[in-house]
């Protein structure tokens, strides 16, 4: 038998080439197979079938309120995807004509198109680009998404021959792509995968910030602008390069003049029209209630850790609590107030700094210390040096452009130092709500501060001395052991021995008065009008540790001293969120549920894949719960802290609606609190410094129903004159069961007395 190589050795040229080229063939085909199975490691692993037949791209996730609206979005590339359907044909033509005239007429890779391309490249002309739309989508989800996970292989490392490898994946990768999907869904793919520069990733966000439109509204001239970008976003970005974006719009249109898309007379009408944005670039901090979405995301990072669940990518449907209306007039409210007591604490410090210690002394170098903190001062310490301590001060001196809030204008860009920049910011007082439907635990409103872009850190969740809001446990758990609303204490002082750095003393609590009556209280009266002896009086009989605990079942959750005696009148730190929620356990006839921040999470595919879990609890029996509400509605309606400050904006809801409620201030006015209670809503308030050091001197002003309790009163007026929330219009229901103790006595009055907050935040001095 003859040899086969002998025989092609002696043969004639026209019988080598073809053999030659089917060799080479082979050969070629033998490598891809060889680079798709990563034949002995050599070529790294690329798109599997699996990978091209669950495609997922980074995502954003959106946010609704309760009532449908979009709250905002988590995301790290803003991207939302759209249907073929809601794309405008004139932009999938214009993509075609622009990317890759014959992509309906291949299966992922343009043969014709390398050809030419390799023609130009023999013929030193420039190289047309051959990647097919096809290939393209392979680059933008594959190659740098999943640098990690795709490996390069020995000879992916070696220059020149790294390029074939790449090249050829993405071949095979194409041809997956085209067996797996229509050429509509790739279409669909590609316009939702592209970058097309403004932090806009995918042809929905492209449209919104651009034009603010529609993809399906999308015109020719737009689209071509849009499909323009495609080739540098950067070069002919029409904000920032208007001029090489109008040069490469026409360019694009004229290759649809060309591909006989368009007619002569169409191509020059539309190469007369202008470009005409409506820019506008979406970001994490776009939308409303920002101070609870940056809390919900706090909320959710645990789950999201456990579940494998990216909150920026995965492009989840999340739907809150929140109420889009009753957010706005908390915000107002919010806003309306802190206004007044802005300008009450400017006219009450005016010409002095009030920055103060206890002994109301300057604090001095208190805004150096600050300064120190801040990213300048870093920056200018890396600069010069720390030692030369001369420039880093001039440097913290010189006047820049600055911009810092204004209640008239919401902000001001204006030139000033460092040093004046903090000195102006600190100066403001701050306010922050949070509303609570008591019987779901559903969040409705959350409002940190006075504004997300000048103060990030939510006073909601700070740590704050809650005064005589605390008293509620005091009493709760008075009810707990049995105590009934009309047994009655004397207002005089009390003593209490504790321990002070080793040494025994006595501690007397004093009233916001700074005297005794002398005279009894029943302990309704006595909570309505916030008497501190008589508080401290049943602290003592029904202990701290006692109280404490009750104050956790209840819903505190920080940590609280069972050692210090000053405990019960508000001396360890809480925050908003949790005596909101503390408060609304006593509203839910004494069940404790934690606060809801969602009502569900649905994956990218429509799935639920979240519900927030049940974690009710029997945290006050149901008659001590019953007896407490009557206390907090004392407040209201016996002559108590709350009853004619609260009367200003409620009084037209009386005989529809019940009311309660508690004030709390600290010993040296640096926190106010309000806690307003309805049958079906708990709101919560909070005024203050951004420091404790800075706060009014008199309770006359800093009280919490000067500062805290009209914030509520605004919010509720606002929320009741409003006909879509009648349903909180309601009395407190009658007693579910019989009631062992008495409760329906009356204040014991003082002739021409006047009601006051009492607290006593920060621990006193024991006196001997």
């Amino acid at each position: 038998m003859k040899n086969p190589i002998n025989i092609l050795t002696r043969a004639k040229w026209y019988v080598k080439l073809p053999a030659a080229l089917l060799i080479i063939l082979m050969e070629f085909f033998l490598l891809i197979i060889m680079v798709d199975i990563n034949f002995l490691w050599m070529f790294g692993t690329g798109p599997t079938m699996e990978d091209i037949n669950n495609i997922t791209q980074c995502e954003a996730s959106v946010i609704y309120t309760a009532d449908g609206k979009v709250m905002g979005k988590f995301f790290s590339e803003n991207r939302t995807p759209v249907k073929y359907e809601d794309i405008s044909p004139l932009l999938i033509e214009t993509l075609v004509c622009t990317e890759d005239e014959r992509f309906y007429n291949h299966h992922g890779i343009d043969f014709q198109g390398i050809g030419s391309a390799l023609k130009d490249f023999l013929l030193g002309r420039r190289a047309r680009g051959a990647s097919t739309i096809t290939q393209q989508l392979v680059k933008n989800l594959y190659k740098a998404r999943n640098s990690e996970r795709y490996s390069k292989g020995l000879l992916g490392r070696v220059p020149g021959v790294k390029l074939v490898v790449m090249k050829i994946k993405e071949w095979i990768a194409a041809v997956k792509i085209e067996r797996r999907f229509s050429k509509n869904e790739i279409i669909t793919l590609y316009l939702n995968t592209v970058d097309f520069g403004s932090n806009a990733f995918g042809i929905n966000t492209a449209a919104e910030t651009y034009f603010n439109t529609k993809p399906r509204d999308l015109t020719y001239e737009q689209s071509a602008v849009l499909i323009g970008l495609l080739k540098a976003t950067t070069t002919y970005n029409p904000r920032i390069n208007p001029k090489n974006s109008l040069r490469r719009r026409n360019t694009v249109l004229q290759n649809m003049l060309k591909l006989r898309h368009l007619t002569p007379d169409q191509y020059d009408s539309l190469i007369q029209i202008p470009i005409k944005l409506d820019y506008y670039v979406e970001n994490n901090y776009d939308g409303m209630a920002l101070y609870f979405r940056d809390a919900l995301a706090n909320e959710l990072s645990q789950w999201c850790d456990t579940n494998e669940v990216n909150l920026y990518t995965d492009g989840l449907k999340i739907y809150t609590t929140i109420d889009s209306t009753m957010q706005a007039y908390a915000e107002q409210a919010v806003r309306e107030q802190m206004e007044v007591v802005q300008q009450n604490f400017r006219q009450h410090w005016y010409g002095r700094n009030p920055w103060r210690d206890e002994q109301f002394r300057e604090i001095p170098n208190f805004i150096e210390n600050i300064v120190k903190r801040t990213v300048h001062y870093k920056k200018a310490v890396q600069q010069y040096g720390e030692a030369d301590t001369a420039s880093i001060l001039a440097e913290m001196n010189r006047p820049r452009r600055v911009k810092v809030f204004d209640y008239k204008l919401g902000s001001i860009d204006t030139t000033l130092s460092v040093i004046d920049s903090v000195k102006y910011m600190v100066q403001f007082m701050h306010g922050s709500l949070v509303a609570i439907e008591p019987q779901t635990g559903y969040i409705k409103a959350w409002v940190g501060d006075l504004d997300f872009r000048f103060w990030k850190y939510d006073k909601v969740t700070s740590m704050r001395q809650p005064g005589s809001t605390f008293k509620l446990f005091d009493y709760a758990e008075a009810m707990n052991q049995g105590m009934s609303p009309c047994e009655e204490r004397i207002d005089q002082y009390v003593t209490w021995k504790v321990w002070d750095k080793g040494k025994q003393k006595l501690w007397i609590p004093h009233n916001a008065e700074g005297f005794c009556q002398e005279v009894p209280f029943s302990l309704k009266a006595a909570f309505a009008r916030s008497i501190n002896t008589i508080a401290v009086q049943i602290s003592k009989e029904v202990g701290i540790d006692k109280i404490n605990a009750t104050a956790h079942r209840m819903g505190i959750h920080s940590p609280l001293c069972d050692t210090i005696p000053a405990t019960c009148l508000g001396g360890s730190d809480v925050n908003l969120l949790e005596l909101t929620n503390a408060y609304s356990t006593v509203i839910n006839d004494g069940v404790y549920h934690a606060p809801i921040f969602v009502t569900r999470i649905e994956d990218r595919n429509g799935n639920v894949i979240y519900t927030p879990p049940n974690t009710d609890s029997q945290a006050l029996e149901y008659e001590p719960a019953f007896l407490m509400q009557q206390l907090l509605k004392g407040g209201m309606t016996e002559y108590g802290t709350t009853s004619g400050f609260l009367w200003n904006y409620v009084r037209s809801f009386y005989g529809k609606c019940e009311f309660g409620g508690k004030t709390g201030t600290s010993s040296n006015h640096s926190d106010a609190w309000f806690m307003g209670v309805m049958p079906s809503l708990v709101g919560g308030v909070w005024v203050g410094g951004e420091y404790r050091c800075i706060h009014f001197r008199t309770g006359e002003l800093g009280q919490g129903n000067a500062t805290a309790l009209p914030i509520y009163g605004i919010f509720l007026k606002k929320l009741l004159s409003d006909p879509n929330y009648a349903h909180y219009l309601e009395k407190f229901p009658k007693p579910k069961e019989k009631i062992s103790r008495p409760y329906n006595c009356k204040a014991y009055i003082i002739k021409d007395s006047t009601a006051v907050d009492s607290a006593a935040v920060e621990t006193p001095e024991p006196a001997m």
